[in-house]
């Protein structure tokens, strides 16, 4: 059975993603945070270093662990969203560790070294895409965060991080050189990550749905995946309809275009920010 279609308006063209809009620092207490507006979805996204690693490491370890939690707002939604006070649940926990396991295939956990940071994504105002521009988010605060880390000495490369000996010494962290900042973080985040949703709706390839798109859609597809060209993750479905293997190649063509053009945002974005 083929889907309602409400009618679609659109200004956009098919195979172009909604005008982004992003401020740094939006929430001066967290490590890093920023508000990222694409189109009508706002997500607030903040990074905050945890005291300590979770309690199932070894007390003796090198590398770190990233955590993400996400929430729908109570006035996020065009009815109120019920905050869920027992913790997350459903929709909400798929996306949270959809989120979480997305930034740990981009980021080197040996390379960040022994420190655990939390990345929350609260959705503002949602309309469509909301997991999506809440990776492409949560990484852009991500790398910011370690970018401050390695500014105060608490992210490290290997051979430069204390004993307990050094430590019980008074030790101080070394200063690294801009050069040698730059290259640290490029080890612990070789490469941006970004996600952007598809569609196929009446036998056309959409780019980065919103509600109006989503809802229409025959097949939708979120698509994860990192600045040099690699997949982190595929999530597609068929709303009440099949698709062809050819239609499949077009959507993941169209999704590698809007992935393309979010990483070349995110290295403008952060480029000159500390």
């Amino acid at each position: 059975m083929a889907k309602f279609k409400t009618g679609i308006d659109t200004s956009r063209n098919k195979d172009e993603i909604r005008e982004i809009e992003i401020e740094v620092d939006f929430t001066p207490n967290a490590l890093a945070s920023i508000l990222y507006r694409q189109g009508n979805t706002h997500i607030l996204c903040c990074v905050t270093k945890e005291a300590r690693l979770p309690g199932w490491f070894p007390r003796d370890a090198t590398k770190g662990w990233v955590h993400a939690e996400y929430s729908l707002l109570p006035g996020s939604t065009d009815s109120r969203f019920r905050r869920e006070r027992r913790g997350a649940k459903g929709r909400t926990q798929e996306i949270e560790r959809l989120i979480a396991r997305s930034l740990r295939g981009a980021i080197d956990l040996e390379a960040l070294g022994p420190v655990a940071l939390t990345v929350d994504c609260d959705v503002l105002n949602a309309d469509g895409g909301t997991r999506c521009a809440s990776i492409t988010a949560a990484n852009i605060a991500l790398r910011l965060a370690v970018r401050r880390l390695i500014a105060n000495g608490e992210c490290l490369p290997i051979d430069l991080r204390p004993t307990k000996e050094d430590r019980d010494g008074g030790w101080s962290a070394p200063k690294l050189s801009e050069i040698e900042a730059k290259n640290h973080e490029n080890k612990v985040i070789p490469n941006d990550l970004s996600a952007i949703s598809v569609g196929l709706i009446e036998g056309e390839v959409y780019l980065d749905l919103d509600y109006v798109l989503d809802s229409n859609a025959d097949v939708d597809m979120n698509v994860v995946g990192t600045s040099d060209g690699n997949f982190v993750e595929i999530q597609g479905t068929g709303e009440e309809s099949t698709f062809t293997y050819d239609e499949l190649q077009s959507l993941i063509s169209m999704a590698r275009t809007g992935l393309s053009q979010l990483a070349e945002m995110q290295v403008a974005v952060l480029d000159d920010v500390v």
